[in-house]
């Protein structure tokens, strides 16, 4: 049997096994890592390896590791708003170096639009990836039971649903709202707003319930004058300010869910001409880099994207080691950043 490459100039792990001298069965569990070897066949392959400038094809080692060394992203929003809004930007940044970290690749996949559905659930199986994170759920969406089902390791950026225990990583978002709605209140503010979240997420939930056992631990009622809800988006901040403008327009304070809607709160109230914080005072929630240029810069609730998706990565990788087994739920703290709105 020839010993040199093919013509094709790639050598084969036939070719690695005569080299060295051992059987193909030696040379295959010495490069995929195996234990039971001797040492003596382990340095005689490894040399061979070496001299031939062989590389394993990945897809077989894939096979015979029954692990392919990828994990998915999966972030059900549209392109405008991965691409357009920085807390996409920072779990991805997070995520990416976590993975790196552990010699993981990964693959971005977004799943807003109903059609792409079933070519992505048949591309997330475990002969492609080795686990899923899911990113941006909505209420209606199955795709998280899906891939249950079908036994791939799964973790959620936030919470799925309210009842749900294990298997995600967020942040303490019912914190975050009170502790805006608290310092609104302590700074003497009486008539408090808030533009929440879509209704249909836990995020947008939670940030509103936060909102409200605030203001009945100050004895205030919920006045669903002083409420408006948005989309996590710029634009919807600023329809949903000027339409609190109509409904209320003694308000003298605002929490927005998120901080996007607090810059669209913002141009809503310079158009109304409102002076911030003198006549309304604003606080956002994410702590994103836009808040340190509005003006005023924008007091909002911390939350760390970059941890978040670190957090994803390391709870993804304990599940993969445990077999698929879901663990607890973990939920990140928050605090409050003061800058100029309030």
């Amino acid at each position: 049997m020839s010993t040199t490459p093919t013509a094709a100039g790639r050598p084969t792990l036939e070719q690695v096994a005569a080299r060295a001298g051992v059987g193909r069965g030696t040379a295959s569990r010495v490069i995929n890592g195996s234990p039971k070897v001797s040492a003596h066949a382990r340095r005689a392959v490894e040399e061979a390896v070496a001299e031939l400038g062989y590389v394993p094809n990945a897809a077989a080692r894939a096979l015979v590791r029954r692990r392919t060394d990828t994990v998915a992203l999966v972030i059900a929003e549209s392109e405008e708003r991965v691409f357009g809004e920085p807390f996409f930007a920072g779990i991805v940044r997070g995520i990416g170096a976590a993975l790196a970290e552990a010699d993981r690749q990964l693959v971005l996949l977004l799943a807003q639009h109903p059609e792409r559905r079933q070519a992505l659930e048949g591309f997330l199986t475990r002969q492609h990836v080795d686990g899923v994170l899911l990113l941006s759920l909505h209420d209606d969406d199955h795709l998280l039971a899906r891939l249950r089902e079908h036994g791939v390791p799964v973790v959620v950026g936030g919470r799925p649903s309210e009842g749900v225990t294990a298997g995600w990583v967020d942040v303490d978002n019912a914190q975050g709202a009170a502790l805006a709605v608290g310092h609104l209140l302590a700074a003497g503010r009486h008539r408090i707003a808030t533009i929440a979240g879509p209704a249909d997420m836990v995020a947008g939930r939670a940030r509103f319930q936060g909102y409200v056992e605030a203001l009945t631990a100050a004895g205030q009622a919920l006045d669903e004058r002083l409420v408006e809800r948005g989309d996590f988006g710029q634009a919807s901040g600023a329809v949903a300010m000027a339409a609190l403008l109509r409904s209320a327009p003694d308000l003298d304070a605002v929490f927005c869910a998120d901080d996007l809607m607090a810059v669209g709160a913002l141009q809503a109230l310079r158009a109304a001409g409102r002076r911030v914080p003198e006549d309304v005072a604003v606080v956002g929630f994410e702590d994103a880099p836009v808040a340190r240029s509005t003006s005023p810069a924008l007091t909002t609730v911390r939350q760390s994207a970059d941890q978040m998706g670190r957090e994803m990565v390391a709870m993804l990788l304990e599940t993969m080691a445990s077999a698929g087994r879901d663990l607890p739920g973990r939920m990140l703290p928050t605090r409050l950043v003061v800058r100029d709105s309030a």
